[in-house]
């Protein structure tokens, strides 16, 4: 099972990406909130203030506590498919004037779900299995802990400038 993030400027430009692949198949039955994401800590963003800078990440987490690089084709087709569903989330966005905006589209085997923030930055999520309370919940520890390097980033620029 996979998950990718994709952090977008209010213009639409990437910010950040993250894939995240797990062995864990996807439960076919109802199942509490927490076990349909995976069990990656939001503390991974939380020193990424380079990364949202402007840098990008696609790293994909493999069983035995590896890290590999995405690549090839596969990558290029997750990211058509966040790309893709911008329309959809702008839609979606207009109607219902919410900052999460659950399933907002689907592709094959993956849902798009996303998160629009006050500055309409946008959080894109492309997972498998369906858990709107934990994707949720997911999505407002990624925008606190985006709003805290957002700040990081303005007091050293602050600090720079003199």
């Amino acid at each position: 099972m996979s998950h990718h993030l994709f952090i977008l400027s209010p213009s639409d430009t990437p910010i950040y990406n993250l894939t995240y692949s797990s062995t864990k198949p996807a439960p076919t039955t109802m199942s509490p909130l927490s076990s349909n994401l995976p069990t990656w800590s939001t503390s991974a963003f939380a020193g990424t203030l380079t990364a949202l800078s402007g840098a990008s990440s696609a790293t994909q987490h493999t069983t035995g506590g590896g890290v590999r690089i995405g690549g090839g084709q596969d990558r290029h087709v997750i990211q058509m498919i966040a790309n893709a569903s911008l329309d959809a989330v702008e839609d979606v966005m207009r109607k219902e004037g919410t900052m999460y905006l659950k399933s907002v589209d689907k592709f094959n085997e993956w849902t798009v779900s996303a998160f629009i923030t006050p500055g309409n930055t946008k959080f894109v999520l492309l997972h498998e299995a369906k858990n709107d309370e934990g994707i949720k919940s997911f999505f407002l520890e990624i925008w606190e802990l985006y709003v805290k390097v957002s700040h990081v980033r303005m007091d050293i620029a602050r600090d720079s400038n003199g």
